[in-house]
């Protein structure tokens, strides 16, 4: 696989971010686990992946999401938003609103059904990416632009509807490794030359507890590897420590339990995006790739649980766009012949295909305090648990 080559700029870039990189292993001794380093790839001020400043998203960037593909996909999802909102608070905290597309696409959408959100909250920790939402919403809706503010850290107290599009994926995830003489955590150090390179440590501790738990299977020779990613049930866990009364709307990649840990995926589900090529090599140009790990489901809607948050439905993501009216929203565009029908009803078979889009992310839903089944699920996806 060939790769462009990135401009000298971003190739300083990232040299820096390696050499910080670099300093924080000396700093822990020699050894960081992978977790830290994706932390530090993605989110190092100033330096990182979503910190630095590059393009990501749409067709000049890395890789293009949903709201990228159409607006269609926030005004299905603007439905349950909806129904979210009138069973709870009209509020909506969108965290890692990416270019601000999905935002304006569910604002435009909830004005149409007359049920725009007293307040819109962004949770963006990227000043860049602030800057872009600021200046898509002034651009997209002007004149609903003063209901939507950022935030630093998670509210105190929350109640309405929390929207998270493909933020659990890249939320820095722990890698194990099991092999016949036991469990060990794959982490990063320096070799000689000063290269970054993959060392392995005994796994102990909550790695080890986590990794146990999930009965990893035990290769005969060779080794298996896959992820575990603390970070995102601890962040679902402290949502329903806030949560008074609606629900997390969150759309990712990823399996249940049973098919994440399979034998046949022995080689684990990270992956790295640059200039829309996936590849395997996280330590090729730091800072530069995006750094993603498939979610696992069943240890997310888990952990909501124990911490005391209803799961309210989990579904793919074609299964949930149907139920909440994609199909009318297309109707909606004009014309079956017409050009702009024709792109949205290309964009929508990429949304909700099984070779595409439409079985590989999922939609959880988890809450509190909601006594009606939620429209997103309503038509049940007999073939999807948890």
């Amino acid at each position: 696989m060939s790769l462009p080559e990135p401009s000298p700029d971003a190739l300083e870039q990232s040299g820096r971010l390696v050499r910080a990189i670099r300093a924080a292993i000396a700093h822990a001794g020699g050894w960081i686990p992978f977790s830290r380093y994706m932390e530090l790839a993605l989110y190092s001020p100033g330096l990182g992946y979503y910190s630095g400043g590059a393009r990501k998203f749409g067709p000049g960037g890395d890789f293009i999401t949903a709201p990228e593909l159409t607006p269609l996909f926030g005004q299905a999802l603007a439905a349950q938003v909806e129904q979210v909102m009138r069973a709870s608070v009209p509020a909506v905290i969108e965290a890692g609103a990416g270019t601000g597309l999905l935002a304006a696409d569910l604002l435009l959408e909830l004005e149409r059904r007359h049920c725009v959100p007293d307040s819109y909250a962004i949770l963006e920790l990227s000043g860049e990416l602030r800057e872009r939402q600021f200046d898509t919403l002034a651009e997209k809706v002007p004149h609903l632009a003063s209901r939507v503010r950022w935030l630093d850290a998670l509210p105190e107290r929350f109640s309405g509807a929390l929207v998270a599009n493909e933020v659990l994926d890249v939320m820095p995830a722990h890698l194990v490794v099991s092999r016949p003489e036991g469990l060990f955590e794959r982490g990063v150090a320096v070799d000689d030359a000063g290269t970054l390179r993959w060392a392995d440590s005994p796994a102990d501790g909550v790695i080890a507890a986590a990794a146990h738990a999930l009965d990893l299977p035990r290769p005969e020779s060779g080794e298996y590897v896959s992820e575990l990613n603390l970070a995102a049930r601890a962040w679902v866990a402290e949502w329903a420590q806030r949560l008074e009364r609606g629900a997390l709307l969150l759309v990712d990649y990823g399996y249940p339990r049973a098919e994440y840990y399979l034998p046949s995926r022995s080689n684990g589900t990270l992956l790295c995006y640059y200039r829309h090529q996936a590849h395997g090599d996280p330590f090729l140009w730091p800072g530069l790739n995006d750094i993603t790990a498939f979610v696992d489901f069943t240890s997310v809607a888990e952990a909501a649980f124990d911490a005391g948050l209803d799961v309210l439905g989990y579904a793919n993501q074609a299964a949930f766009l149907f139920n909440c009216g994609i199909l009318d929203a297309l109707a909606r565009r004009g014309p079956q012949e017409s050009a702009d029908y024709i792109r949205a009803a290309r964009a929508v078979q990429r949304l909700t295909t099984p070779q595409e889009m439409g079985e590989l992310f999922k939609v959880l839903a988890l809450g509190k305090n909601l006594r009606e089944p939620l429209l997103g699920f309503s038509r049940c996806d007999r073939l999807h648990t948890l």
